[in-house]
């Protein structure tokens, strides 16, 4: 009797540990759903901008114990007229020039501060390039024209069944996923609460199975492909993305600080935006694109990929800006200029020609508006034609 009571209290302090975890789980995955539904909100989007390690799972990544990438001070600059208006419109948060990999200009605003970590949102998919670059090099990717499904087989039956590593890369996949942001309903959000929620991306990936053109045959900006090309990286080299990246792009970079990677519940990097950093940190990362390749004494992609993935490649329609390998070219872009960018404005601008490198973060809930990218582009080359 005695035996038989004691079995029966264990099973009951489990059962109240087992309904304690589950509380504990559902109060978290409910403050991350809340987080992603006032993620964009007026009055609290600045402050989420700097702090989405904090509302999502998330993986740090340690700057190491490498010299830190010097950024002398040149003299200081005065920014064209408009510039303020600019600024204040654009809801900026930081904008850090460098020319010749000096920093010309640095200021922070609406109360953020040269520490704070700022997510990069789509930006992010430009460090994948290079991360795509120095895998294939190193031999772990045979070629770029390989199917996603000789490194993913996971993606065997699903749209992405028959697309190649290049039309991923160049966002040709022909896969269907609803980019709009401001629809509840729209891919992009749906999967943005399956993050929030602590799901699988990879699992999200798995359940695409329409497409609206064959692969290579047309472009559309659909940013699950970055995701693809995330799952093709791992499973190339049996890696996480967050290991790699920190170790054979962001160390070598010399950073200021330690940076994160947003994750799904499984430690998958939200490899499509999920990175917070320094913005002098994104400005150190032009500046090795600027620059060939080469950063702190080192080759840390080749110069080769550099210029191949920076080529307006991608099958885009005629007059619209150009695509490269997760990088944009303006429409009627000069030589040597290219940009990263990411959603509610950020960027990572560059011109090679001039060797100039703008950094910026900002939280533009107007950022879609007509005309908005057009100014800030016309307002970066500007800055450049300053310099």
């Amino acid at each position: 009797m005695r035996t038989t009571l004691i079995w029966l209290l264990r099973g009951l302090l489990i059962l109240a540990v087992l309904a304690a975890a589950a509380s504990l789980w559902n109060r978290e995955a409910l403050a991350r759903l809340m987080a992603v539904n006032s993620l964009f909100a007026e009055g609290r989007i600045v402050e989420n901008f700097g702090q989405m390690g904090a509302l999502f799972f998330s993986t740090p990544l340690a700057r190491g114990d490498g010299v830190v990438s010097p950024l002398p001070p040149g003299a200081p600059m005065t920014l064209p007229e408009g510039a303020g208006d600019w600024i204040t419109d654009r809801a900026m948060t930081a904008l850090v020039v460098l020319k010749d990999g000096g920093i010309r200009y640095e200021e922070y605003f609406l109360g953020t501060g040269p520490e704070d970590l700022r997510i990069s949102w789509s930006v992010a998919k430009s460090y994948l390039s290079v991360l795509l670059g120095i895998v294939l090099e190193e031999g772990a990717i045979a070629s770029l024209d390989d199917p996603v499904t000789q490194y993913a087989p996971s993606l065997t039956g699903t749209a992405y069944d028959g697309a190649s590593i290049r039309n991923v890369a160049q966002m040709a996949s022909g896969v269907e996923f609803d980019e709009d942001y401001f629809d509840f309903w729209s891919d992009i959000n749906r999967m943005g609460r399956v993050l929030a929620l602590g799901g699988s991306m990879d699992g999200f990936a798995e359940g695409i199975d329409a497409r609206f053109a064959a692969p290579g045959a047309q472009w559309q900006y659909v940013s699950i492909d970055t995701h693809v090309l995330g799952m093709v990286i791992r499973g190339a080299t049996g890696r996480s993305i967050p290991e790699l990246l920190n170790e054979r792009v962001l160390q070598p970079l010399g950073p200021e600080a330690d940076a994160e990677y947003v994750t799904d519940g499984l430690g998958v990097a939200f490899v499509l935006g999920g990175l917070n950093m320094r913005s002098r940190d994104y400005a150190r990362f032009g500046q090795m694109v600027l620059e060939g390749g080469q950063a702190n004494g080192r080759q840390v992609v080749s110069a080769a990929w550099i210029d191949e993935s920076l080529r307006a490649s991608a099958p885009t329609a005629a007059g619209r800006e150009g695509y490269g390998y997760q990088w944009w070219l303006p429409a009627d872009a000069r030589p040597g200029e290219v940009f990263a960018r990411g959603v509610y404005g950020q960027y990572i601008y560059i011109d090679r020609a001039r060797g100039v490198v703008i950094a910026m973060n900002a939280a533009d809930r107007s950022f879609r508006e007509p005309g908005v990218h057009g100014a800030n582009l016309a307002m970066f080359r500007r800055i450049a034609e300053a310099l």
